[in-house]
């Protein structure tokens, strides 16, 4: 199934990826990336910290976040979980591409949601 028409065209599709960048809504990226229904950020540090992900926290709109680690996946610590749980954000972790997926899908059924992808290396 094709989600291109289900989504509103003025929302930030993730339509590659891979080991060199993202194309996110016809734009490319070669960093690592935090993409938002309305807009994406370059994630130049790439830090899965509390300071890292400032700006999904201080977003105030998103409920969850798909966090890609690359080709592989790796826990979040208990503190990180519970800084974003006590902003209101649920956080699962994933592989890339599965994040890239997943986030398509959700931003199709307009949910509150945001990714932070690193490159799949």
């Amino acid at each position: 199934m094709d989600l291109t028409p289900l989504v509103k065209p003025d929302r930030q599709m993730v339509e590659r990826y891979g080991p060199r960048g993202f194309r996110i809504s016809g734009v490319i990226y070669r960093s690592a990336v935090l993409v938002f229904p309305e807009r994406t950020l370059a994630w130049l540090d790439g830090e899965v910290s509390e300071a890292g992900l400032a700006p999904v926290i201080e977003d105030g709109a998103v409920e969850l976040l798909l966090l890609g680690l690359g080709r592989r996946i790796a826990p979040v610590s208990g503190d990180l979980r519970g800084a974003l749980r006590s902003h209101g954000i649920a956080v699962e972790v994933m592989d890339t591409g599965a994040a890239c997926r997943t986030y398509n899908v959700l931003l199709a059924e307009e949910r509150r949601v945001a990714a932070a992808l690193l490159l799949a290396a």
